[in-house]
């Protein structure tokens, strides 16, 4: 099953990033926030979006930082995805 997002809204995965404390020690994922890095997954085709016209500029495979309980998150065959507007999405990591 594929998820096609749509006008400006993103789908994004989450990526497992290894957390160690100042002292070493590593934290499982029961210890971890919420994930803030994201892998783009499908982007909308933007357009128009409540009286404004949106330009895309996210593309599919960029790694985002998106605010910290932004979207909504599904679950399609196992994996969790978050689906979130593009103005939620607050920096590219490159």
């Amino acid at each position: 099953m594929t998820i096609k997002p749509l006008a400006d809204r993103v789908v994004t995965k989450a990526v497992e990033v290894e957390e160690t404390t100042k002292s070493g020690i590593i934290l499982t994922s029961t210890a971890k926030e919420k994930p803030e890095i994201f892998e783009v997954v499908a982007v909308g085709p933007g357009g128009m979006v409540d009286g404004a016209d949106v330009k895309m500029y996210v593309k599919v495979g960029d790694r985002v930082i998106a605010a910290k309980y932004a979207g909504n998150e599904v679950k399609i065959d196992g994996t969790e995805y978050s689906i979130l507007r593009q103005s939620d999405i607050l920096a590219i990591v490159e």
